[in-house]
């Protein structure tokens, strides 16, 4: 299944700040996870997701593009809350649409806020945060998607 191709070099991203995350909420836009794949270690104050995402920074326009496997982790979390999606156990698939950080203040001076995973279907997952710590990295090699992700455009 997993065929490397030789314009896929793994991705490795980290967060720290609204503007570094806009970049991961690119990348991460049309990947698919499994719900049951989200783990949440309460010690580690950590939030792990393994899923797959449509490589964007090597889609020719009318390929049908590359998914790889990756893992989003977020670290400094303080709580986590779900609206429209059960999380838990199950092979339930969702679409990420993209990742927003609202702060507690609004003006950015304090770094503690929630990010908002957008997922399809008007389902959120919102994970309060100390502060943005969050990296994206690629842990599979590049295989050919069966079709390109359609937004109706």
């Amino acid at each position: 299944m997993f065929n490397r191709r030789k314009d896929s070099k793994p991705l490795k991203l980290l967060a720290e700040d609204r503007d570094d995350l806009l970049v991961i909420s690119a990348a991460l836009q049309d990947g698919v996870f499994k719900v049951g794949d989200l783990s949440h270690d309460p010690k580690a104050r950590r939030l792990s997701l393994v899923l797959n995402r449509f490589r964007r920074e090597a889609a020719a326009d009318k390929a049908p593009g590359q998914r790889v496997q990756s893992v989003l982790a977020i670290d400094s979390v303080l709580s986590i809350q779900s609206r429209k999606i059960r999380l838990g156990p199950g092979d339930l698939v969702a679409q990420i649409l993209a990742l927003q950080f609202h702060g507690a203040d609004g003006d950015g001076s304090d770094p503690s806020g929630a990010l908002h995973l957008v997922l399809a279907g008007g389902a959120e997952i919102r994970i309060q945060v100390e502060c943005v710590d969050v990296t994206l990295s690629d842990i599979s090699p590049a295989w050919t998607a069966r079709a390109r992700p359609d937004h109706g455009e």
